[in-house]
């Protein structure tokens, strides 16, 4: 036990209280950033673990979510005592009236949730007449039969073939050059 207490670094005080105590010197309006607040720590403090960098940003991420710190323009500073409290993003919520004293809740249903189960004494319900030979089949009708001769050179009711017409070539005409 007496080789532990040999071995034990002097005692550091808290993160928080070493951070607080950077942004105070650096005595800047616009704060401190991070690196700033680490060289003064390492200056001060001699004998800091080797997790020095991750410990330091984890306190510092922490001490800006509780509000000790505010975190602006990627500097870290003391919140100023006077400035109103920030509101987070979106709408706010609704106000809620107060009730009168005196008025009653309407209670609550005892009613359960979903569709309430069939009645076991019940007797049983007659089944729907069929409705026959209304003159439509049910569903999607039926595909027409494919024409014997087959899709291309068909024609129309009209006479003419299906598609773009074709292009009509111009007939070559015979020039004769004379010297």
């Amino acid at each position: 036990m007496a080789a532990e207490e040999v071995n034990k670094p002097p005692s550091l005080p808290p993160y928080p209280q070493m951070i607080l105590q950077a942004i105070e010197a650096s005595n800047d309006k616009n704060g401190s950033n991070k690196t700033t607040i680490a060289k003064y720590i390492e200056s001060k403090y001699r004998d800091l673990p080797e997790a020095h960098t991750t410990l330091l940003s984890h306190h510092l991420n922490k001490m800006k979510e509780t509000g000790e710190i505010v975190f602006w323009k990627n500097n870290y500073m003391k919140p100023d005592p006077n400035a109103p409290p920030k509101r987070g993003r979106g709408r706010p919520p609704k106000r809620k009236v107060p009730m009168a004293q005196g008025t009653v809740l309407a209670p609550v249903s005892t009613r359960p949730r979903g569709r309430p189960p069939k009645d076991p004494n019940a007797p049983p319900k007659a089944p729907k007449p069929k409705v026959v030979g209304t003159g439509k089949p049910r569903g999607r009708p039926r595909k027409m039969a494919k024409p014997a001769g087959g899709i291309s050179g068909t024609t129309t009711g009209t006479g003419r073939p299906r598609g773009r017409p074709p292009k009509v070539k111009a007939s070559l005409t015979e020039v004769s050059v004379e010297k």
